[in-house]
């Protein structure tokens, strides 16, 4: 009886799963499949997870879009450098915090938790990024991002599990703290670094926010605020010209292909960091 009850229990479960990967995963395949199709043939309809008539004219529309081909190299310059530097700096912050006989420790995490709820508001952000000389400048994408104190939090519990004789020994030795940090903590710390690499290069690689608020300079725009603009243009479009049947759906082809693309490249990169992502999130858990 426990037996079956197990059985009954476990397709039940491989049901639901099921359902819920088809849900998720079925918008994705229609779009890449409406992506590769050609954009006049899309209008009929009946296009679900096959290209009924395959074409390449939406990615080459896209790609050979200037705009389009800046967009990229912004995105992929403030992602990798804004995850490096977050990562490095947000470890060294959660080094010095790890220690305990560090100065008034506690009062850095009071006023770090309190700032972690409550914030100044758009205006005063807006006015300080324009003081730090940050606007309408690529460095408003990496500065601001350099500290996040939920990933110290995570970075720090996961070096207070280290054992602590590593660095005492290290510092008989004579080692400073940055060797200490650099040689023996970084590189038994991959697991919740790239964790953290993961969650802040995929907020840095979707997020188009600051762009929005803070660069006018079309040529510092990410490939999402691209994105987002031709989405814009392309509703404008539908709203003016009365007869937009073929330029929306050749519009609405490229948005397809620029999703794609935008897409793509957190697709590839989440199932080679899955078991770092996994195994960081269980040791750097939050515990007190």
């Amino acid at each position: 009886m426990k037996r079956k009850k197990l059985n009954v229990v476990y397709l039940l479960n491989v049901f639901i799963v099921l359902i819920v990967s088809v849900t998720i995963l079925f918008p994705v395949i229609n779009i890449v499949a409406l992506s590769f199709n050609d954009a006049s043939d899309a209008m009929k309809g009946g296009i679900y997870i096959w290209p009924r008539i395959f074409t390449l004219e939406n990615y080459k529309a896209v790609l050979q879009d200037k705009s389009i081909a800046r967009a990229l190299f912004i995105s992929v310059s403030k992602t990798l450098i804004g995850t490096l530097t977050h990562v490095l700096f947000t470890a060294m912050v959660a080094y010095g915090m790890s220690n305990q006989n560090l100065r008034f420790r506690s009062i850095y995490v009071k006023i770090g938790i309190f700032a972690m709820f409550f914030s100044g508001g758009t205006i005063p952000y807006f006015l300080l990024i324009k003081n730090l000389g940050l606007y309408n400048s690529f460095w408003v994408y990496i500065i601001p991002a350099f500290f996040s104190f939920y990933d110290m939090i995570i970075i720090m519990n996961f070096f207070r599990d280290l054992p602590i004789a590593l660095s005492e020994s290290a510092q008989v030795e004579g080692a400073g703290h940055f060797y200490i940090f650099r040689k023996i903590y970084l590189p038994l710390s991959m697991p919740v670094l790239a964790t953290i690499a993961l969650f802040n290069g995929v907020d840095q690689w979707n997020e188009y926010m600051p762009a929005k608020l803070f660069v006018t300079n079309t040529k510092l725009w990410p490939l999402q605020m691209v994105l987002y603009q031709i989405i814009v243009k392309a509703q404008a479009s539908q709203m003016i010209i009365s007869s937009t049947v073929k330029i929306h759906t050749s519009t609405r082809a490229v948005q397809l292909a620029t999703m794609v693309i935008t897409t793509a490249p957190i697709i590839i990169m989440y199932p080679l960091l899955q078991k770092y992502f996994i195994s960081g999130m269980i040791v750097g858990a939050v515990k007190e």
